[in-house]
This record gives structure tokens, sequence and C-alpha cells, in this order.
């Protein structure tokens, strides 16, 4: 609140309250509306003096935008009036403040609370883009919560706290950002592979080498797919019931596979949901369903052992026909070096690495290899790889998901992350 003698302007049908900021142009501040529902609204408040001709250009696109648009991650502008000495808009009030100051008074956000914000920010961010518009100044003090009992939007600098550029001056702002020397992101907090990717390409300084719109909002970290929702549930309710149809013909791969992507939905599903007993619900359904993915996989993993040894001999052929093809030979070695990995069971994730990069290498040269029997050979043995790969990324997503549905209750950031914050 502002000292003595300090009044707010006065506009129609609404009582101006409490200052809630200020800037250059404008003064932002809690307003009621005067009618029965009293609906508490912000009231942006401009000031006719302050602004030359680009200016209110500037404002009156903003406003037109606004109006024009609809989007559950972005501010709603309701209305704006004038007077002689200003433009008001009247806008969405978010009790939860901006996230500039939400990740300060926590220091750092754990990771699946960050990935949670980034999905919603991505999404408004989507909808813009689709409408060719542009933000312009997006940092987390334009990024506010609509309650601090469910808070949950996020950008990638609150994972550590701190701005990838953090500076005592503009002048060491600028030398860091001019600077050649690659970005090293922080070793604590651990961070997942996906997350990690996603913050190095994002801060890539050459801009043509940074990561595009398209990749970004197609990424595996920010999986707009996935993002908690209305639908999760029920997207999630028709892939079991795949499953369970597939699962009851003996087709346990299928069932697993099913399963699996099922779980990636009930995760969101819980997340979106704030009824306690209905949380219940789907946490017992989650655990029975991990369960039986639990006994498929065992069956899955047997009749795959029994596979990659029939495969052997045609394996054996490959490495011996290829004598004269020396990458051929490393990247076969990688892919072999990958199946021990998978057989010891210790690090899916470290397996995984290492098919993805025979593989990588493997499709390079298969594209090369002319017609003939070492090109069945090696195109077999590819197909082979994928279907490891891929199974190894449904049981890591799996072990994340029944993680993550464990440890729920135990995170109050993560208990009740439903459409809570928007996006000025």
């Amino acid at each position: 609140m502002a000292g003595p003698g300090w009044a707010p302007p006065r506009l129609d049908g609404f009582i101006l309250t409490e200052r809630l900021g200020s800037g250059t142009y404008a003064t932002v501040y809690k307003a009621y509306g005067k009618k029965d529902t009293r609906e508490v609204v912000a009231v942006k408040c401009v000031s006719k003096k302050s602004l030359n001709k680009a200016s209110v250009e500037n404002l009156l696109t903003e406003i037109e935008i606004l109006k024009a648009i609809r989007h559950p991650h972005i501010v709603e502008l309701k209305d704006f009036q004038w007077d002689n000495d200003n433009i008001y808009l009247i806008m969405e009030f978010c009790a939860g403040g901006d996230l500039s100051r939400f990740i300060r008074t926590r220091r750092i956000l754990p990771e699946k609370v960050a990935r949670i914000f980034l999905q919603q920010l991505a999404s408004a961010l989507q909808f813009l883009n689709g409408r060719n518009i542009s933000h312009l100044d997006l940092k987390p003090q334009n990024i506010l919560l609509s309650s601090l009992e469910k808070p949950h939007l996020k950008l990638a600098e609150a994972l550590f706290g701190q701005p990838p550029f953090a500076s005592k001056s503009f002048t060491e702002l600028e030398e860091k950002i001019r600077s050649n020397r690659v970005i090293e992101l922080p070793t604590r907090p651990q961070l997942s592979r996906n997350c990690r990717d996603l913050l190095q390409r994002l801060l890539e300084r050459d801009p043509d080498k940074r990561i595009s719109f398209k990749d970004f909002f197609g990424h595996p970290f920010v999986d707009l797919e996935h993002m908690p929702s209305g639908r999760s549930l029920e997207q999630a309710t028709a892939l079991v019931v795949e499953a369970v149809k597939k699962d009851q013909e003996g087709n346990f791969s299928a069932a697993l596979s099913l399963y699996c992507k099922a779980l990636d939905y009930f995760v969101p599903a819980l997340h979106y949901e704030v009824d306690a007993r209905r949380k219940e619900a789907i946490k017992a359904k989650v655990g029975q369903y991990v369960s039986r993915a639990e006994e498929l996989k065992a069956l899955v993993n047997s009749s795959n052992r029994a596979l990659l040894q029939q495969g052997t001999c045609a394996r054996d052929l490959l490495k011996e026909m290829a004598r004269d093809k020396p990458r051929l030979i490393a990247a076969l070695e990688v892919a072999s070096m990958a199946m021990a990995k998978e057989e010891e069971g210790q690090d899916d994730g470290d397996a995984l690495d290492l098919y993805q990069q025979s593989l990588g290498e493997l499709l390079l040269l298969l594209a090369a290899e002319p017609t003939g029997r070492r090109r069945e050979l090696l195109h077999a043995e590819i197909q082979t790889l994928m279907g490891r790969a891929e199974y190894l990324k449904e049981q890591i997503k799996m072990k994340e998901t029944r993680w993550e549905a464990e440890s729920m209750d135990k995170d109050g950031l993560s208990e009740s992350v439903r459409s809570s914050c928007t996006l000025q």
C-alpha cells in the first residue's frame, strides 16, 4: 500500500485499492467490480503523458491482440477504458504474484515442477506462434501465478535459482553474452538427460544453431502431448482398455507397450486432479497397472532374449562380411556393448545411449550400402536394435512414472498442478 496522501485514480464500475506494481509507463492496481459479483481484477493504468506516438501505437496493438485471444495460460484482457489522463486495461487478477518472486522465495525448484511450468508456458507460446505473435519480453517478472495455493508454471532458469548470464553490471552481462565460451550448466541439482539437452539447445548463442520453435514444441522434455489437462484421464483409460484387450489375447509385447503409454497419461491426470478421493482412486489404478506391466516385462524379456540369441548367427555373419568396413565393425561393437549393458540390468539409460549411438552410425552406413546380402543383414540388425531401444525407452519411462506417482504426496509443490498460472 502507498503512504499517506496517496490515492488511486477513479474508474467507472470499479473500486481501485492497493497498488500491485509500477513501471516506466504504467501502474497496476488491484480492483473490485461495483456489481453484485464484486469481481476481483487488476487494472493497468497507463499515463497518457508518458506516451509518444510510437508508444500509443504499441499500446493499441497490445489491446487489439489481447482482446482477440483467449488461452488458459495467457492473462485475459477483460475490457479497457480511458479518460483525460489515463488509459485503463482491466485484466484478469493473478493472486500468486509473478514467477520471479516465486523463484526467489524458494531459491530453486524441482525439475518436475519446472517441467509442468514449462509445459504451460510452451502451450501459451505455441498458441501465440500459431497466430504469428511474438511476446518480445519473456521473463519471470512477466509470468504471473493465478494463486499460491496451487502454484505452477516454469522457466528453465528457475532450476538453478539464477539466470544463465547472471552479472553484477551491464558491462559484465554484455561480455558474457558476447563471449564464445561454452555455457556450462551447474552440476547441482542433477538434471535428467532430456532437461539438460533442452537447456543446452536453448542457450546456443548462434541463432542459426539454436533450437527452432518447431523442435522446441516437439522436444521430449516439453512433451506437450502429456501436459496435465482434463483429457489426460480419458486418454489413459482408452489406452488401458486396449492394453487389457492385447493382454487377454496373449500379445504381451503390445500389451506392455500400451500399459506404458497409458502410464504416460496417468501421471498428468494425477497432477490435474484436485479431488483427494478421485486422486487416490487414480493412484490405486496406477499401482495395479504398474504391477501388471512388471509381470509382462518379465515375460517379454524372456522372449526377447530368445530372439536375440536366434539372431546371433546372422549378427556374426554380418561382422564377418564387414571386415573391410572398420566403421561398420566399430558400430556393431557399440551395439554389442549395449546388449551387454542391457543384460546386466544395472542402468537402462546407459544401454539406451549405446543403442542410439550405434544406430546413428549404422543408419548412415545403411544409406551408403549397395544392394546385396550384407545390406539385407544390416537392415535386419538395425530393426532389431531399434526394437531394443524403443523397449528400453518404455522401461525408463515406466520407472519414472512409477517413481513420480509414488512421490506425489512427498512434494507439496507437485501436489496439485492444475491450470493455475497465466502468461502476461
